[in-house]
């Protein structure tokens, strides 16, 4: 029998049970047989995934060179990952054409889990960075095209192809967390704390919590509760309120 972790448990009983009753309201069942099911307990304790600091996610932005081909795609690719709380599959899925202007501003069309799409107003560091690797890339016109490419392939030199999503852990992160010093300092370091820093990051500076969940694509609420840690900051523990 395969073993799912207890948020796992809890968000796949929630999506059954709103299930039912939507169907309980349609008259197409008589009862929710997901009510009294007892759910396993919540971590109180928020999310696993360590975010960074201010300061770790700046000495991060800063460490790709800014005068290189790759240097100058890493660095969009971070922005992107840091400013817009994206999967890294979603990132690697973003196509020339998925940069839109709405309503006057420059959105993000991103191709989320379960084939949602959600757009993303584009921070202004993400959009001087992308046009930066865009004009160095020369490929801003071929809008079918992946957004970020390799800038090399040594096998078959064919470089209109998206990026692997493990390849930016392995060539991208890891490389430049380890250049920063921040690998040594976060433990676990992912690509998917980046996204956790971005929404705890926005949270902290008092985002809505229905705004963040829109902004990530998160199904539930609940998940997007992980990353509110701002009732869990260490500035704020009594740790530092001892005094002899």
């Amino acid at each position: 029998m395969r073993k799912l972790a207890a948020a796992t448990i809890r968000r796949k009983l929630s999506s059954i049970s709103s299930l039912f009753d939507h169907l309980c309201e349609k008259n197409a069942v008589t009862h929710n047989p997901v009510n009294g099911v007892k759910r396993p307990t919540a971590n109180s304790n928020g999310g696993t995934t360590p975010a960074l600091s201010d300061s770790q996610a700046r000495k991060l932005l800063d460490a790709p060179p800014a005068d290189t081909r790759k240097g100058k795609r890493d660095r969009a690719i971070l922005a992107a990952l840091l400013y817009h709380g994206m999967r890294r599959e979603e990132l690697c899925k973003l196509q020339v054409k998925d940069l839109q202007s709405r309503e006057g501003v420059l959105h993000l069309r991103i191709h989320g889990k379960g084939s949602k799409i959600r757009f993303v107003p584009l921070h202004p560091m993400t959009q001087r960075l992308i046009g930066d690797d865009l004009l160095e890339a020369g490929h801003k016109d071929d809008l079918k095209g992946p957004l970020f490419r390799p800038v090399k392939n040594n096998r078959t030199g064919e470089l209109n192809r998206p990026l692997n999503p493990n390849s930016v852990y392995r060539n991208i992160l890891r490389k430049y967390g380890a250049a920063a010093g921040v690998s040594a300092e976060v433990n676990d370091l992912c690509v998917h704390s980046l996204r956790a820093t971005a929404a705890t990051n926005a949270l902290s500076h008092d985002a809505d919590i229905a705004k963040v969940q829109e902004w990530l694509g998160h199904a539930n609420v609940s998940t997007t509760r992980l990353y509110d840690r701002r009732k869990t900051r260490p500035e704020d523990s009594p740790t530092f309120k001892v005094k002899y």
